[in-house]
């Protein structure tokens, strides 16, 4: 998770698994990724040296530092990496304040 300006913007890498079998929720300031890695065949037949394909469902939660606007979160899947774009709440926001001359 990154902060930059009015927005956070968190990055997770997740190869080889579809858009279809995400969860994304927020709420009460606290983001969660939720899915599933399917099992791939296993051919009996063969006899396997190394096999590092990992499968079952995940789950990563963060929390926010400050309060953001859960209905303007944009989210982007793109080879593998999903990317949401979270922007801060309007009361976290500075607001400037004019100073009128006497």
């Amino acid at each position: 998770m990154a902060e930059k300006g009015e927005v956070f913007t968190v990055k997770a890498s997740l190869p080889g698994i579809s858009p279809d079998d995400l969860n994304v929720t927020l709420e009460d300031n606290v983001l969660t990724i939720q899915g599933e890695t399917k099992e791939d065949e296993t051919i009996e037949e063969n006899s396997y040296h190394i096999r590092e394909r990992r499968y079952g469902s995940f789950s990563r939660s963060v929390r926010f530092p400050v309060p953001v606007e859960g209905d303007k979160v944009e989210a982007e899947y793109e080879n593998g990496v999903l990317t949401l774009t979270i922007p801060k709440a309007e009361a976290v926001k500075p607001k400037r304040i004019a100073v009128k001359a006497s």
